[in-house]
């Protein structure tokens, strides 16, 4: 149905809708037709040619490049270091510590870490997630979220090391 609604919308208003695009609102919008169309509508409004990207600046969510950066930091940099550049793109692109979660939690389960690595790592972030619902401060809240894989960089180097020895 949202396919054919989609293609009336390009029809009728002239719309340049990419197939990444698409992805992207019929991810976002979680299948609810009403949210789809809407989002349409915004990234239309906003932008000549609705893609991926502009889907998502419309609507706020961080970027898939921005969570893989994001990640790669934290399991590669200092505490500090990745703290400072996630707080930096938090603010540059006025991004929500809750939709940051939301993608990282995706992106987790497509990564290949071993089984026990990602239930640890997929059980703090619903507990991260239960605390800003809760009123917890967003700022802790980062501290925690790069202190999530800061922890399993050691245990990832171990089993690393176990194999080759």
């Amino acid at each position: 149905l949202f396919r054919s609604k989609q293609w009336y919308q390009r029809r009728v208003r002239g719309l340049t809708v990419s197939e990444d695009g698409m992805r992207a609102i019929t991810q976002l919008s979680g299948g609810d037709m009403r949210r789809a169309l809407n989002i349409m509508q915004s990234t239309a409004m906003a932008f000549d040619e609705i893609n991926e990207g502009n889907v998502y600046r419309c609507t706020g969510h961080p970027l898939k490049t921005d969570i893989r950066d994001m990640i790669q930091w934290m399991m590669q940099e200092e505490f500090s270091s990745a703290y400072s550049k996630i707080t930096t793109l938090k603010r540059l692109k006025g991004l929500a510590l809750l939709d940051m979660i939301t993608e990282i939690h995706l992106f987790v389960q497509r990564i290949e870490f071993p089984g026990r690595i990602k239930i640890q790592i997929l059980t703090k972030l619903a507990d991260m997630e239960y605390r800003l619902a809760s009123g917890c401060s967003e700022k802790v809240q980062t501290g925690a979220l790069v202190g999530i894989f800061q922890s399993t960089k050691d245990p990832l180097i171990k089993m690393s090391l176990d194999d080759v020895m």
